[in-house]
């Protein structure tokens, strides 16, 4: 049996009066999604347990099947994880932005969507003035980077606000890191001393000349440690793992849980992603030696922090077009193969109600809401659809998050077994 797992990152959504009462995944065009929603088995999971703040990295962690409490890792220390960066004990890595605060408001917590090359210029000058013995600044990906904090663990427990929470309001001395201890004041200043160091950056003055945002301001939160014990996912699951994406959390997470991680050229966070690149190179990776391979498309995450409706809805019809509908024919050839003459040519003619003996399986769900109303991340239960070889139908007639919840089927408060679902007698 072979695997599929697309993780439609922030997809889920509350239903919208703009919208006529409808969700963006009720007012998207899916026609793969909705058959396969149809066919197979819907339900509801909780990929984030009740307590943890709703993050992509305890909602992944449950997709790819592991207990998000016990298996807990800081987001910072997963994204520095996905740069080989490797932290010493008393070291602390943290996530932070490059954003633009405009006469004391969140005017971009993305810096206008930053170009990586021209952030990777502004955090490389800003590490040749500001590092030192406790604080290094590492360049990421546009606006996402990693700071390393040393001998101050007290960073953990401090209180932090993701930047995208406060889209377009003020920022509050409530809203920058806090708590006891020396760390905040530490961090504070440093954020105060970037922010002097930005008015004169040549990036800055260019893009400024050009029209765009410039970079404002450092934004640190999200800390994390150094990972301890973690079980590979071959090891924990039985079966290798090829992932693709184009965030360093989900890059992060595959080098923890020695997940091989494909390069797909053209792979972003917007709606100029590569979608059916991403589906190519899974299809290959299951061709060869892979035996489940992880679509991780952010594009619907990111235009529900940006509260961009249509192009939410875009999003996941591009994924239904473009990636959906490759995996399906990719379906379709494996049933044809399994069969012989007349067989494999109604096989391959009978659409959705052929594809019954592929010997493949997927699994579709975001990892988390990311509603329109709200532009930061929410923890209600997110739809997830199984379709496959051996999968039944249990009565959704769409894929969607009413749908998912009239079925009845609940992984709540344990989502991270949506894993096991999707492996039910793989053997």
């Amino acid at each position: 049996m072979k695997y599929a797992i697309v993780i439609l990152d922030g997809a889920a959504d509350w239903k919208m009066g703009r919208l006529d009462n409808k969700t963006a995944l009720e007012a998207a065009t899916t026609p793969i999604l909705d058959m396969m929603a149809h066919q197979g088995t819907v339900g509801l999971a909780r990929t984030v347990p009740e307590g943890m703040e709703v993050s992509s990295n305890a909602a992944c962690t449950s997709i790819l099947g592991y207990e998000p409490v016990a298996n807990f890792v800081g987001r910072g220390a997963i994204e520095a994880a996905a740069q080989s960066i490797t932290l010493a004990p008393d070291e602390i890595a943290m996530r932070f932005n490059t954003l633009t605060i405009l006469d004391g408001h969140m005017t971009s917590y993305s810096g206008g969507n930053i170009k990586t090359e021209d952030a990777h210029a502004i955090v490389t000058r800003l590490a040749e003035q500001l590092n030192d013995e406790t604080f290094t600044f590492y360049p990421g990906k546009a606006y996402r980077h990693i700071l390393v904090v040393k001998g101050y663990p007290e960073v953990l427990d401090l209180s932090y606000t993701p930047p995208h929470d406060i889209s377009d309001d003020p920022v509050t001395i409530e809203e920058l890191p806090n708590g006891d201890g020396e760390a905040p004041r530490r961090l504070l200043e440093l954020m105060e001393r970037a922010h002097v160091a930005l008015k004169d950056d040549p990036t800055n003055a260019r893009l400024i000349e050009e029209g765009e945002l410039p970079i404002t301001d450092i934004w640190p939160f999200w800390p994390g440690s150094a990972p301890r014990d973690l079980q590979p996912f071959k090891e924990a699951h039985g079966l290798s793992a090829s992932m693709t994406s184009s965030v360093d959390l989900l890059r992060g997470l595959a080098a923890l849980f020695d997940i091989e991680f494909m390069e797909v050229e053209g792979v972003t966070d917007g709606l100029d992603n590569a979608f059916g690149a991403q589906a190519d190179a899974a299809i290959e990776a299951l061709e060869n030696d892979t035996d489940l391979a992880i679509i991780h498309v952010e594009a619907p995450d990111e235009m529900g922090h940006q509260g961009e409706v249509q192009k939410k809805i875009h999003a996941i019809e591009f994924i239904d077009r473009e990636i959906m509908t490759r995996l399906f024919a990719y379906a379709k050839e494996r049933t044809a193969a399994a069969n012989t003459g007349t067989e494999a040519d109604e096989s391959a003619d009978a659409g959705a109600g052929g594809v019954d003996n592929s010997g493949f399986r997927i699994l579709a769900m975001p990892d988390h809401f990311t509603p329109i109303a709200t532009r930061t991340h929410e923890g209600d239960p997110v739809p997830f659809l199984i379709w496959g070889d051996g999968i039944k139908s249990n009565g959704a007639a769409v894929y969607s998050e009413e749908a998912a919840a009239k079925t009845g089927l609940s992984l709540d408060p344990d989502g991270y077994e949506v894993l096991s679902l999707l492996l039910e007698n793989k053997d």
